[in-house]
């Protein structure tokens, strides 16, 4: 099996984390009255931009799929729903932003939208990556051989700037820490709830 796989499943662990700490703040508002740090929030938001939408989905596009697709008519359908699927992810990522907005600027009459758009992403974002895990990734498993990985690896490995890497792993890093720092217990370590 190919260390790709392995990568992309530890990306979506941190992606998961990210949507847990979503759901989490939507329901702490909707079950405990508390609001929501709209900067932990914009945080999240922003990880999933700057690392999903522009580095995890381009790669998978580009190496894993494009790969399916050359070996077998049998993953033509799925990655087809996959690419549609990253494809429409910058939109989603917008209107969930633009519905933190309006629940910002409206307060507590614009939460009931505000909480439907944060079950509609995370919902649609969970589907997605199960979707990849449990029918893309065991087809990929089946119709590709050892050079087709050899090669997804090297792609992989030569489409990364080193310095760029580098850079971004610390962003990220330093990005990730400061949600964990702003989201209160138990998705971060920040300050405790006052209950």
């Amino acid at each position: 099996m190919s260390r790709v796989l392995d990568l992309i499943r530890a990306e979506h662990r941190s992606i998961a984390a990210i949507l847990h700490g979503m759901q989490y703040l939507m329901n702490e508002t909707r079950f405990r009255g508390t609001r929501i740090d709209p900067g932990v929030f914009r945080a999240m938001l922003y990880y999933l931009d700057t690392y999903s939408d522009r580095m995890h989905h381009p790669k998978e596009d580009r190496y894993l799929f494009a790969a399916m697709r050359s070996r077998s008519r049998e993953a033509g359908a799925i990655v087809e729903e996959l690419e549609r699927e990253h494809a429409g992810g910058a939109a989603a990522l917008r209107d969930l932003e633009q519905a933190l907005i309006r629940y910002e600027e409206g307060g507590d009459k614009e939460f009931p939208a505000f909480a439907k758009a944060v079950e509609a992403f995370t919902s649609g974002y969970w589907d997605h990556m199960q979707k990849e895990e449990e029918k893309a990734f065991p087809l990929a498993e089946k119709v590709l051989g050892a050079e087709d990985w050899k090669e997804i690896d090297r792609a992989f490995d030569e489409n990364r700037d080193p310095l760029a890497d580098q850079r971004e792993s610390k962003d990220f890093q330093k990005l990730f820490a400061k949600i964990a720092n702003l989201a209160p217990p138990p998705i971060g370590v920040g300050p405790p709830r006052r209950d």
